[in-house]
């Protein structure tokens, strides 16, 4: 009998994190629609949403690519866990593809309720898809949109480093999805108020593409109308590179090594004689 050809070869990578990232866009363009223009839900179905928006997406594509689904994600893991730099435009653009196509299904399946709410497709509904500095109403700049963005994907990296580090403290259980889950439901809870926390170039540049494309022309621009697109970009792979470096640096050279008995109290504890 003829043996089954690998599924890990590039093509599959990419569809991989290509339908992981929809997925992942199809639950969070998905809520905030629900919230900014029908009025159902509020803040805490937004970050909840968006987090099991993670978790589902990393399901569906861990095995195959590893599940990245954010380009901060891919570049940190070739500056510091040797991910091949041949992959990571490819990465990119398979999850920003994915990204655009999950918004252009958001943007399809409500256009009734995006058009009632705001029928002039204005800012008030663009964040549906895209970021804007104090989420479209707070006074905040663009600089301090790129400050609150590196901050939180460093945050997401520093976390997702930890989380699936075999030499610390890994969810068993095939539970890493999920905890990723949850602090992406924290950093939304504790850090969406200055830019939406997009954390993620792939996450906001694809939605703003198809927003762009259909009837949202301001789509590139904030509130106070500068050029405001590249922040969610640049914001994130700068802060995803030094959320790992932070760990890098800071937490691996001290970690033991599988084979060496750890003090007790330390987590996990050597099992007993």
């Amino acid at each position: 009998m003829a043996q089954r050809t690998s599924g890990r070869g590039l093509a599959g990578e990419l569809a991989a994190e290509f339908l992981g990232t929809l997925i992942l866009i199809l639950f969070g363009c998905g809520v905030v629609a629900q919230v900014v223009a029908a009025g159902v839900g509020d803040h805490d179905s937004i970050a909840w949403a968006w987090g099991l928006g993670v978790t589902l997406g990393v399901y569906v594509a861990a095995r195959l690519s590893g599940a990245h689904l954010n380009p901060a994600v891919t570049v940190a893991l070739a500056c510091f866990k040797g991910f091949s730099w041949r992959k990571v435009v490819p990465y990119s653009l398979a999850q920003t593809l994915g990204a655009f196509i999950a918004a252009l299904l958001v943007r399809w399946n409500y256009t009734e309720i995006l058009g009632k709410a705001d029928p002039g497709h204005t800012l008030k509904t663009q964040i549906v898809f895209s970021t804007l500095p104090g989420n479209g109403t707070f006074p905040v700049s663009e600089w301090g949109a790129l400050r609150d963005q590196i901050i939180g994907t460093a945050i997401l990296l520093l976390l997702i480093f930890a989380i699936t580090d075999l030499l610390n403290t890994p969810p068993g259980a095939n539970l890493a999805p999920f905890i990723i889950g949850l602090v992406v439901v924290a950093i939304g809870m504790a850090w969406g108020t200055d830019a939406g926390y997009a954390i993620n170039p792939a996450r906001d540049l694809g939605p703003r593409l198809a927003s762009y494309l259909t009837g949202y022309s301001h789509a590139w621009r904030n509130q106070y109308g500068n050029l405001y697109f590249w922040v969610p970009i640049v914001g994130p792979l700068i802060g995803g590179v030094l959320g790992a470096a932070i760990y890098r640096y800071m937490i691996t050279p001290f970690l033991p090594a599988e084979s060496e008995e750890q003090e007790p109290g330390r987590v996990p504890a050597p099992k007993e004689e």
